[in-house]
């Protein structure tokens, strides 16, 4: 769907992209992280057709983005940071004028508004006043407009930009269903909502693309120490003796809370996932198992290693 091959760009004497190279399948939904500064928009804007590369060639299902920029731009639904809308114009109103911009046969623009006002949860807004309207409720019209032409790419930079927790958590669930019917291309500083919604990450740093894989192997690459968490229904210091006595346990803490539970922290060596050989121990000397669950480093914990240059952790 999305094809990026040696993307360059200098503005001057300074290299803002160096040599991006990357592929967004059909389907996937693709996080695109980076420090301030490391070349995020500038990326965005040449993947949309609105800045020219200095190198490099950009291809959206198949079409030159720069030899073919109308065509390219009926398949992408591209949401900058700051929302430019309208907010003189009633919601309905300034979808349908989007939607005659966008050339959306005219028959279809009424089931198309339709569709977009369900899927964003804007519906009960419709005849409203955008100006008069929350910016999270903004934010998602500007998302309804974006799929108004239905694009099989969207491009999101900063979608939750400014919005509260609860606001968050519901354009974080529209993204979440957008990711079923779509490609998405996502920026955004707020990695948790990244990692909820993404099952791969990009990360740039000083133009430069530092890391571009599965989140879940990311985790694992890093996860040289696995920490692992159990509570069990046993007395503290036998339950710990008898964790400390499984093959690639390296350390372990215990407490006890004041329902009797115990609480065990397990570091192992190597990385190496025992859970397995744990419960089979617990199982063995009668004790139930409340929870045993191996901790994966967040997305936010990987981003600030790889960005500060911790390098060594990835080799």
């Amino acid at each position: 769907m999305l094809d990026v091959r040696s993307l360059t760009k200098r503005y001057g004497e300074t290299l803002a992209l160096d040599d991006l190279s990357f592929e967004v399948a059909k389907g996937e939904v693709v996080g695109f992280l980076g420090p301030n500064g490391a070349g995020k928009t500038t990326t965005i804007r040449i993947l949309t057709g609105y800045l020219p590369a200095t190198r490099g060639t950009v291809r959206v299902a198949g079409l030159d983005v720069l030899r073919e920029n109308r065509a390219v731009r009926q398949q992408i639904g591209y949401l900058p940071e700051n929302v430019p809308i309208y907010t003189d114009m009633r919601v309905d109103e300034y979808l349908r004028y989007r939607a005659r911009l966008k050339k959306v046969p005219r028959q279809e623009i009424p089931s198309r508004i339709e569709a977009s006002l369900d899927l964003c949860g804007v519906r009960e807004v419709r005849r409203k006043i955008i100006g008069n309207l929350s910016r999270g409720y903004r934010q998602r019209v500007g998302l309804a407009d974006t799929l108004l032409h239905d694009p099989p790419l969207l491009i999101l930079d900063e979608p939750t930009s400014g919005l509260d927790p609860n606001q968050r958590r519901e354009v974080r669930r529209l993204l979440a269903n957008l990711g079923e019917r779509h490609t998405v291309f996502l920026s955004s500083h707020i990695l948790s909502e990244v990692e909820s919604v993404a099952s791969r990450v990009i990360i740039v740093n000083a133009g430069r693309i530092v890391v571009d894989e599965p989140i879940a192997e990311l985790q694992s690459r890093f996860d040289r120490s696995a920490v692992i968490h159990v509570r069990v229904r046993a007395d503290v210091s036998a339950a710990k003796q008898e964790l400390m006595a499984a093959d690639g346990v390296k350390e372990c803490t215990a407490a006890a809370s004041e329902d009797g539970v115990v609480h065990i922290q397990i570091r192992t060596e190597g990385g190496r996932d025992v859970r397995e050989a744990l419960h089979a121990r617990l199982v063995a000397r009668g004790w139930p198992v409340l929870e045993l669950a191996r901790q994966a480093q967040s997305l936010e914990e990987l981003f600030a290693k790889v960005t500060l240059g911790v390098e060594e952790e990835l080799r």
